[in-house]
């Protein structure tokens, strides 16, 4: 199978779950500015949402464009990321419809935390099919930074018991740390001839 079709039912997925998250932002029944005030936490998370969502779609596309060969265990990893992404929907919500509780702001995490395993475990299985020669291990070399990002989520699932608003600010503060595209890749993917003209 080309790796096309893995990327299109990939975007599907993906297009379907912010879909999904949209969809859960309740129509105030009044029009008064009060009203919109008490949809703000779920906003708030849906805008959260939205944006790790688009983070894993942005590198995800970056990856998959260094995958050379499409295996069975490289199907069943994107499966796996997919699966974790899938859930984002219901601990978005929940987290927005109790922000100062402990346990929804706790699954979040659990669900980011996931999410960058899968991720990772994603990658190493690209660089297992180059046997050697692959262009995502050189972009990424020892990848500090997704190990990083796991124990963040990792911590800040558990912050989340002791206080919901510390774990959140945490997972803006990693959002952000994602915000642009993974360089890594893309700069390894695209380089620049003497003429200025990038290639693949």
């Amino acid at each position: 199978m080309g790796k096309n079709r893995l990327e299109a039912f990939s975007d599907g997925v993906l297009a379907i779950i912010i879909t999904i998250m949209v969809l859960e932002l309740k129509i105030p029944e009044e029009p008064g500015i009060e009203s919109l005030l008490l949809i703000l936490p779920t906003f708030l998370s849906y805008i959260l949402s939205f944006i790790y969502v688009g983070i894993y779609w942005n590198n995800h596309h970056h990856l998959l464009h260094t995958l050379q060969k499409v295996t069975g265990p490289v199907l069943w990893a994107n499966h796996h990321l997919l699966f974790w992404l899938s859930l984002v929907p219901f601990a978005s919500g929940w987290m927005g419809a109790n922000p100062a509780a402990t346990v929804p702001a706790a699954l979040y995490g659990v669900v980011l935390l996931m999410a960058s395993i899968a991720y990772n475990v994603l990658q190493k299985l690209i660089i297992n099919t180059e046997q050697g020669n692959s262009t995502l291990k050189q972009a990424i070399g020892n990848d500090t930074k997704g190990k990083i990002s796991m124990l963040a989520y990792l911590i800040a699932s558990g912050l989340a018991i002791i206080q919901p608003w510390i774990a959140q600010a945490l997972y803006v503060i990693l959002a952000l740390l994602w915000l642009i595209p993974d360089r890594r890749i893309e700069r390894m993917l695209y380089s620049t001839e003497k003429d200025g003209k990038p290639r693949k």
